[in-house]
């Protein structure tokens, strides 16, 4: 607490997933948020650095209080709390276009700023790597590894110029008030990939506000529309199909993740249904 200039006096929340993030007052009556993660690579300091620069410009996300201290491979930060937000749960075609424009404002300001790509990317986005040691050993219906081995094979060959973007676009990550953005959260999720699959990713999981969840097929549609309309220009016909193939990747690793960790099978009963559709607007 010598970086903050004072004593925690209460704790407001804990919560624990792939961070620890706990909600703190202090003595001085501040109330801030304190995270931390395993960090072996140091990628989250250049994600503190561009959320950093996305608040300074008036981006709604929490402004940083401290620098990333990353320390044994652990990364800790502190960033100001903010409150009095809602979470969407609307999965309509009104829901996706609103989330779409705020992230296609999201790269836009990102592109602007001269940093560092935060690499490795998130392991729910490295499609040019081996699928996790957990995953290889996990039994997958046939129709999981079709999907699976058609849509890698699709990304990884893409060789479109990579931009960075936020790889963890869920309505659990975003607080809306009266329909205005408050706050977007999860910045060490931050990814250097070319945009259309960023924008699919997110087509594919902006939904997700409790169990991960595939968004709709006509969600996802316009998503993509949205996004191509905020950032000015289509996309070329070989981008949408990359941003399709995008869209079921996330759905992938978390279906496999719902098998193997008995979940519920939101992800996989979705992607199931959908694949077929998606498979073919990716031309995968």
């Amino acid at each position: 607490m010598r970086f903050l200039g004072g004593r925690p006096a209460t704790v407001l929340f804990a919560v624990s997933h792939l961070s620890e993030v706990w909600g703190v007052g202090l003595a001085d009556g501040r109330d801030v948020v304190i995270k931390r993660r395993s960090d072996d690579s140091g990628r989250t300091a250049g994600c503190g650095r561009a959320q950093r620069l996305l608040a300074e410009q008036g981006f709604p996300c929490p402004r940083p209080l401290t620098d990333v201290i990353i320390d044994g491979g652990v990364a800790t930060h502190a960033e100001q709390f903010v409150g009095g937000g809602e979470r969407e749960v609307d999965e309509t075609p009104t829901a996706a276009a609103r989330s779409a424009v705020l992230l296609a404002d999201l790269v836009r300001r990102l592109s602007a700023l001269r940093l560092a790509p935060p690499l490795p990317n998130p392991e729910w986005v490295r499609w040019n790597a081996a699928l996790p040691a957990r995953h290889q050993m996990t039994a997958a219906p046939a129709w999981l590894e079709d999907t699976s081995r058609r849509v890698q094979a699709k990304l990884a060959a893409c060789v479109l110029a990579p931009v960075l973007g936020h790889a963890d676009w869920e309505a659990q990550n975003m607080e809306w008030q009266h329909g205005t953005p408050l706050a977007v959260h999860d910045w060490d999720s931050l990814a250097f990939l070319p945009e259309a699959t960023i924008a699919g990713s997110a087509a594919g999981v902006f939904a997700t506000h409790d169990e991960p969840t595939l968004a709709p097929l006509e969600s996802s549609n316009a998503f993509l529309d949205a996004y191509e309309g905020a950032r000015g220009s289509r996309f070329s016909a070989y981008e949408t199909e990359v941003a399709w193939a995008a869209s079921i990747w996330v759905a992938v690793h978390n279906a496999r993740d719902e098998l193997l960790y008995d979940r519920p099978r939101r992800s996989y009963a979705r992607l199931k249904e959908q694949r077929l559709s998606r498979l073919s607007r990716a031309r995968a």
